[in-house]
């Protein structure tokens, strides 16, 4: 099967008004972004440490609502030297949680034609609940390869055990909704768990990378084939991080650490000109990152019809 970009006749919703995949090639390895929908949650996320009104000019010049927004959720599908690697897993479908628009994985997978049983390997780039949650919705599992490997830092398995909340600035009952639904994931999938300490190469060019910050076991993915390649970034980078790198954003267990990762890995990728793909960042979220002056400037590709 080919991670192709064509639509499939029949398998696409009535309601389903704007895309929601999108493929590319990375030399020999097919990669597909994957839309899980959107989260709405409460603009001073973006940058809690910094000054209201500085925060506010940001979305204003952004044309962006100033006390609430749709952040994006995105997921990659990579397919390389045989082996189908899910790179994170969505947020799932928690009725509790009231996010009818967030949690579309499961579904758009299904309409593009992937089989749920094809997937050899997951990665995790952390495990909060929007990354490890599609897992988690009823019948999925029995759907999945009994020898499913699913990678993840050593470091971020263990600091579930007694996560710290210290340093967040989450809205009310996020902490207890992360930490339950780490711990969820845990117990349901610890056989299948691969752990791995810095680097670890998931398939013929796709390396998992810590970084730490985000999370401390927070990784990021980079796919490489034929002198190419994209880094699918996870939590590392949000939208406003290219003009305010040193935002600290809510759901970052280290801000300031958090804020070096970030810095290190756009520079990183200016200077190589590889892609850059990220959770939320807005679908596709594939493009360039760029130097402007002191901060960095986001090229979004044009898309590929």
């Amino acid at each position: 099967m080919s991670l192709d970009n064509t639509s499939h006749p029949g398998r696409r919703s009535a309601d389903e008004l704007v895309p929601s995949r999108y493929a590319l090639k990375i030399g020999d390895i097919d990669v597909l972004v994957v839309s899980d929908g959107v989260l709405p949650l409460p603009t001073a996320m973006l940058g809690h440490n910094a000054d209201a009104a500085v925060r506010a000019a940001w979305l204003d010049e952004m044309f962006l609502p100033p006390d609430a927004f749709d952040w994006a959720l995105n997921v990659v599908l990579v397919r390389s030297g045989g082996q189908t690697v899910l790179l994170d897993a969505g947020l799932g479908l928690d009725p509790d949680l009231n996010l009818p628009r967030a949690g579309q994985l499961i579904k758009r997978l299904e309409g593009a034609g992937i089989d749920l049983g094809s997937v050899t390997d997951v990665v995790l780039t952390h495990m909060h609940m929007d990354h490890v949650g599609g897992l988690l919705v009823d019948g999925v599992k029995e759907k999945l390869r009994p020898d499913l490997r699913i990678h993840v830092a050593a470091a971020e398995v263990k600091f579930w055990e007694a996560p710290d909340f210290s340093h967040v600035s989450m809205p009310p009952g996020f902490p207890d909704a992360l930490r339950e639904t780490a711990k969820r994931f845990a117990k349901e999938y610890r056989s299948h768990l691969r752990l791995f300490d810095e680097e670890h190469e998931v398939a013929p060019g796709v390396v998992a990378r810590r970084t730490g910050g985000h999370t401390p076991g927070h990784c990021v993915i980079r796919m490489a084939s034929g002198g190419q390649g994209l880094t699918f970034a996870g939590d590392a980078v949000f939208a406003v991080g290219f003009d305010h790198p040193d935002w600290y954003n809510g759901f970052e267990h280290d801000p300031e650490e958090a804020a070096r990762v970030r810095v290190r890995l756009l520079r990183e990728l200016a200077a190589s000109g590889e892609l850059l793909v990220a959770t939320h960042l807005p679908f596709p979220s594939v493009g360039h990152v760029a130097v402007d002056g002191d901060h960095f400037r986001w090229v979004p590709v044009f898309w590929d019809y």
